[in-house]
Order: structure tokens, then sequence, then C-alpha cells
């Protein structure tokens, strides 16, 4: 874990920040004025996968990171480095503790957006803050249009914020679909497209190698993957088409899936057509699905880059055959990276029960409410009323026994993080980045890198350690200035310079910065 790395570059963009740094003037219109902005979302996409599936690449990530404006030390520069804090923060330009979406857990669900069709958990933005890029070009363009698409809910919602656009995601039951917060009933192109039953057809099909066996030198015979099941390729489909449309969320034929509905999208609604500038939000998720169930070293995880790297070829393709390519603009990142399998390299499953133990114990003892102590990726939360306690009393209690759970690197009371030296300790600074004042947690705990908690899962994120926060910042089109940038940069950097080169400014202040590195000026 490196510490000590972005000091100076920390403080500079903090100066920046506090200077009141941002798009500032539009810039120069040195060419036509974007008609399309893409953002593309890859779920779990580790900074080390290009250069990693370089010699293989031949699509999508190919062009964008070879043509494209590229970022090698992004990060996003917070402490739960889970799906909905990270795609909250890329198109807002602001960390969760502005956000206010701060864990997956206290994300996009909730009662009272029911799904139109779908009997998944209902979704809805209700509790983000602030607002986006989409906001923006509404502000300065009320003809702006935006349609954002995953296979995730959250994926879907978060990159758009609270802007009631065309939000679709993918639902248990093999439809893309909305909730009641957005419409009452789906659109006909929606219905049109879901009738196909895409992924319902693949039943009984198999996922299997793009390439030949001898271009992958990851063992396919590691049983610690999908729980010691099913963990060789090829990998079946159930025959079963349901079965089959819930289970291929797990395989590259979603992301396709996406792609695909994501194009037809475009043409539904005309979008990026001109004159006003458009917004096309797409999170493909298959990545992260594959990468739990099988690790970042595995040979599945090889083959879900190599299928995406053709898929994003074909989405672009096909995007310039719609609309005039040089008045699209894209931008690509990761809403966070992972951990590898722990027990691969000697790391550990950490169980952190003892401590919470403990801090039940201290809740119990004054007559309170166990339950109201609550831990998700290592941010403490007590609930004051219900523990009939001082909070910081079982905060003290839960730090003190934290410390002593092998594989903990460190345990810290929340208040004391503002005292460390945020330009050379990283893992305080994600963690203060991470939370509202009203959303604090009590404590936060840090484990040993290479370890994850003991969760049933072959490989996971969420931890302030770089293999978690390190994503790829690609800027691609004809007003980018290509290249490779090695600067320190974040995820909240993406937001103000997509500003910028757009010529709107935000309507809020920011935490992020314009990368003018990328722009030429």
């Amino acid at each position: 874990m490196r510490l000590g790395k972005y000091g100076s570059a920390w403080l500079a963009l903090v100066t920046a920040a506090c200077a009141g740094a941002g798009p500032g003037q539009p810039a120069p219109a040195a060419s036509p004025r974007p008609t399309l902005v893409v953002f593309i979302t890859v779920d779990q996409l580790r900074a080390d996968y290009y250069d990693r599936f370089r010699p293989q690449l031949r699509g999508g990530l190919a062009r964008l990171f070879e043509g494209g404006a590229v970022f090698t030390d992004a990060h996003q520069d917070h402490a739960i480095t889970e799906t909905a804090p990270g795609h909250a923060s890329t198109m807002s330009g602001r960390f969760p503790r502005s956000t206010g979406i701060i864990r997956n857990a206290a994300g996009v669900n909730v009662a009272d957006a029911p799904l139109i069709g779908a009997s998944d958990a209902g979704a809805s933005p209700v509790r983000f803050r602030g607002t986006t890029l989409t906001d923006w070009l509404i502000a300065a363009d009320p003809g702006t249009r935006a349609l954002s698409v995953s296979a995730k809910d959250r994926g879907a919602i978060l990159p758009i914020g609270r802007s009631k656009q065309q939000v679709f995601w993918y639902a248990n039951n093999g439809t893309f679909t909305t909730s009641t917060w957005y419409a009452d009933t789906l659109p006909t192109w929606v219905r049109s497209f879901n009738a196909r039953r895409l992924l319902h057809r693949k039943a009984g099909q198999a996922w299997t190698l793009l390439l030949g066996e001898s271009s992958y030198p990851e063992r396919d015979s590691v049983s610690l993957e999908s729980g010691g099941r099913n963990f060789t390729f090829p990998h079946q489909l159930p025959a079963d088409s349901a079965a089959a449309a819930a289970n291929a969320r797990y395989t590259p034929f979603m992301d396709e899936l996406t792609a695909a509905f994501a194009l037809q999208g475009v043409r539904a609604m005309d979008l990026g057509r001109g004159p006003t500038t458009d917004v096309l939000a797409v999170s493909f998720s298959a990545t992260d699905y594959v990468g739990h169930f099988y690790g970042p070293e595995s040979r599945e995880l090889h083959d879900q880059i190599l299928r995406l790297d053709r898929t994003l070829g074909a989405f672009i393709d096909t995007l310039y055959t719609l609309r005039d390519s040089t008045r699209i603009v894209f931008a690509l990142t990761g809403d966070h990276g992972v951990c590898p399998i722990p027990e691969l390299h000697g790391g550990l499953r950490v169980d952190i029960r003892p401590a919470m133990s403990v801090a039940r114990r201290v809740i119990a003892e004054a007559g309170g409410d166990t339950t109201a102590v609550d831990l998700e990726s290592g941010a403490l939360f007590v609930d004051a009323a219900a523990a009939r306690v001082d909070p910081a009393k079982v905060a003290d209690a839960f730090v003190t026994a934290a410390l002593k759970v092998p594989g903990v690197l460190r345990a810290d009371r929340f208040r004391d993080l503002a005292n460390r030296d945020l330009a050379k300790d990283a893992i305080a600074r994600r963690w203060l980045q991470s939370f509202p004042d009203d959303q604090r947690p009590m404590a936060t705990v840090t484990l040993t890198p290479g370890n994850i908690y003991n969760y049933p899962v072959t490989a996971t994120h969420g931890s302030p350690h770089d293999y978690d926060s390190h994503v790829p910042i690609v800027f691609y089109g004809a007003r980018f200035k290509a290249g490779r940038y090695g600067s320190f940069v974040r995820t909240v950097d993406i937001a103000p310079t997509m500003a910028r080169l757009l010529g709107v400014n935000p309507t809020e202040r920011l935490d992020g910065r314009v990368l003018t590195q990328a722009l030429g000026r």
C-alpha cells in the first residue's frame, strides 16, 4: 500500500478546489459542438486490465485506450469502493461526502418506487444529493435529453442523478425496466426490445472461450472460483429459458445485451441528432459479476475482458454509422477495482464478528437494542437512540477489539481521522471523503492489503486500498488531446473536464477539477 505517493499532487488538488477550480469560462469552439456525450462505466474495471490483455485487444477498449487521453493513475478516491458510490461520483464531480451515496446498502433501493412489470426491489435516486453533468447541460439548453442503461439499477440511476430522464436496467425476469419514480409505463421501444427475449433464447447455450485455449495462461482448474462449482469452461446456461435469462448476468452475454439495448434507445429516441448535446450513459456490469464469481486472475475474467473489448468495438462502430463521429465524445472509467482471491496470495478472510460482539455487549449492558450497531465495508454505524448508550463508548470498545482481530491493519475512531496528515495518509483521506456530516460512522476498520471480509464470495472490493480504488480514466473524441498521462487524478475530475469541453458550467461547487491535459489547453 502506497501512503506517501500522493502528497504534493493531493495538496495541489485541494488548493485548486478551495480556489473554486471548475470549468470556469466555456472553452473556445475548436470544432463543432458535440451532439452526443457517451459515458461508459465498466463495473469492476481495474486499471491494469488494459495493459495486461493489450496484445489480444482488437475492439473498443483498444480504440479508446490507444487513441484517447488516458490517465493511468486515476482513483475512486473514497474508502467504500462499491458500485453505488462509484457511479454517483463520476458524472457529478463530487465525492460520496457530497452526493450522499455512501454505500450500496443505502444506495438506490426503496420500497415506494416499485418496478414496472418486475418484482425486483424498487429503486429511485431519492438519496442522491445535488446535480450531474446532465443537469448542467439541461440548465444551458432545456432540449438536452439523456438515456442511461445498465444491468444494475444503481448502475443506471446514479450517473444521471435525480434528473427524470430515460433510465432502464435489467430485471431478474429477463426484461429491461424502470421504476415508477420515472414513469408509469414502459416506452413502446422498450417493450418491443423485451419481446425479443434475447437472453431467454440463450437457454442451453454455453459461454465458451473467444480464442484458442493456448491464448489463456490462467489455469482453468482453480476450485476456489465460483464456490467450487462450475469453475471450468464451458459454462452452460440452464435449459429453462427464464433461468437462462436470469443467470446470463454472470456471462459476457449481459454486456452484449446492454449494448444492443442502448443502441436501440439511441435509434428510438433519435438521441444525439443535434443541435442539442444529449447524454448516453452505459454501465457494463458483467465484468463485476464475473470478477466476483471467478476472481480477477481467472481465465473467465480474461475472456470477459476480451469479449467486452469486442462488444465495445461493435457498439462504437454502430454509433458512428448512426451519428457524425466528429460530434461524439466518450469518457470511460470504472466504478471500483477488486482484490485478488486472498487464498492465492497468502491473504485472509477476516472475521470481524468478535469486535461486533464486543460492541453489541456494550449496548446490551445499557439495556439497548443490539441491532442498533451496523458494519458495512469497514464503517461502523450506531443508532444512538436505539442503543441507549453514548455511541462513542460503543466505538471505543469496537476499535479496541478490532485491533486484536487477525488481518486488521488499523481501526480508527472517525473523529480522529481529520487529525491525520491527509497528504500522506490516503486511507484517512478516503474515509473522510466518504461521508456527509449527517451520515458519519463512529469508527472505521481497514484490513491489511490482500485481505477481505469473510463474505461468501470468491473475490470482492470495497476497501480504501489502491487495488480497489485504482481505475482507468479515458477521454476520446475529436476535441481531446490523445496521450498517456501519469499524474494522480480522481474520478470526480471527469465531470468538470467534460463540462469544460462542452462549454457548460456546473450549477454547484464540485470536488473535482478540470484535467486540462486532456483538453490540450
